[in-house]
């Protein structure tokens, strides 16, 4: 079996090292492929000394042009199984030997394995797309909080670990690109489950995921990831109005979405840094954008 690991990083030069000792540790893993999009912290020198691995550097198109060119990679290098994470997660030692029994499974598009957040199960993999309310999440059945002990069917997952079936990328193609960063994973998972295929959450399959923003304020935490929310505001709202089942889900729950940050830049910008009043016609844009599934890198 040809499986080739494909792994997303910009600027996380310490985090990357450890996540490839790790992938070293499991078997058997065919070749590493490292996509590094850009990185300006020494990483780009780093990789060029490594042996053992494939590298593919480029400009920094986002999380997903940097998952479209690995798994285009992994795919025309004749992978049966491309095993895609991000930069910050660390599967153990036996991770992809826990995943390997379900292969067989002809109807399993993709693996899943169980994040660990400093020991505690961390999880936004859910089992239903709900398209038909538009005043309740898309993101139906969410496993967090519930005790689940065996291979578990569900419907989404992120980026941080899935084993994806050859025959997936053949019939649905690559990731979004033009996503650049935030709901291309739900938007591959979307596919994967409308080609007919199913998603295995795995919990045996351990990795563990890096904690950020631990020590910060809300201030400081929310004028961080602030240029994150743009696109997730945005790619959310694409979501909606491309797979929605009717009017409501198609406008009203974007809408929803970006008033509750435009609400939160109007009442907290007098007296907080983190959102000011001049991001709200930016966040506005950011729906439209998506209501008009007008995608790419945001100015």
């Amino acid at each position: 079996m040809n499986i080739i690991a494909v792994v997303v990083t910009y600027n996380r030069m310490e985090l990357l090292k450890r996540n490839i000792r790790c992938l070293q540790q499991n078997k058997p893993i065919s070749s590493i492929v490292i996509v590094n999009n850009g990185s300006t912290d020494g990483t780009t020198e780093w990789l060029a000394a490594q042996e053992g691995l494939t590298v593919i550097n480029q400009t920094n198109v986002g999380g997903a042009g940097g998952f479209y060119t690995g798994i285009q990679y992994a795919y025309q290098a004749g992978a049966d199984w491309i095993w895609c994470m991000d930069d910050d997660v660390f599967p153990r030692a036996d991770c992809l030997e826990q995943l390997l029994p379900y292969t067989d499974k002809k109807d399993i598009g993709i693996l899943a394995p169980r994040r660990l957040l400093e020991g505690e199960i961390f999880t936004h993999d859910f089992q239903a797309y709900n398209l038909s309310n538009p005043f309740v999440s898309m993101y139906s059945k969410k496993l967090a909080g519930r005790h689940i002990t065996s291979p578990t069917e569900i419907t989404g997952t992120a980026f941080e670990g899935p084993f994806i079936r050859r025959e997936v990328v053949e019939k649905i193609g690559l990731p979004n690109k033009d996503l650049f960063i935030f709901c291309d994973d739900t938007d591959y998972c979307l596919r994967t489950i409308r080609a007919g295929y199913k998603i295995l959450y795995i919990p045996d399959a351990l990795m563990d995921k890096e904690k950020f923003f631990s020590n910060d304020t809300w201030n400081e935490r929310s004028k961080k990831k602030k240029w994150k929310r743009f696109y997730q505001i945005r790619n959310s709202t694409y979501l909606n109005h491309h797979y929605g089942r009717n009017i409501a889900v198609k406008y009203l729950r974007g809408f929803n979405g970006v008033m509750g940050y435009i609400f939160i830049a109007l009442f907290t910008s007098p007296f907080a840094k983190a959102y000011q009043w001049k991001d709200i016609p930016r966040l506005w844009k950011a729906y439209c954008d998506g209501i008009h599934e007008k995608l790419g890198i945001m100015s």
